[in-house]
């Protein structure tokens, strides 16, 4: 069940890497960025369309690699953690945030959360079987 959770949120990394890749101009303006031509282009490629395909591919990595599935869920859970912790602080510190942000949000805490779940479930089903 991790191994599949994990797939579907790769998949959706590679979703958003395609889309920060392929329209970024769309992408950026959905969030409230302002492309500058050369080095902004370049760091909104890099830093979303890479950054965004590498988590792809950890969290898709159990698919071919079950061992690394909870370690894959532990990143997961920390990128996520890391996230929601920097997302909530700021929503209090800036205003005019746009309804793209808060689906962003929204996803974030899901599967912070869910990640957490089945992080807890496995850490129980360990120490249950170490007993």
């Amino acid at each position: 069940m991790i191994r599949v959770w994990l797939a579907l949120v790769g998949g959706l990394y590679l979703m958003l890497a395609a889309w920060c890749a392929l329209t970024p101009a769309s992408t950026s303006q959905s969030v409230g960025f302002t492309l500058q031509g050369g080095s902004g282009q370049s760091e909104f490629l890099v830093v979303y369309g890479g950054l965004e395909l590498a988590l792809g591919l950890i969290f898709l990595w159990p698919l071919w690699q079950a061992a690394v599935a909870r370690y894959a869920l532990t990143v997961c859970l920390i990128v996520h953690g890391c996230l929601v912790l920097f997302r909530c602080a700021s929503f209090f510190l800036f205003e005019g945030i746009g309804a793209t942000t808060y689906s962003l949000a929204t996803g974030e805490w899901l599967i912070f959360l869910i990640s957490l779940g089945f992080c807890l479930s496995a850490r129980k089903s360990v120490s249950t079987s170490a007993e």
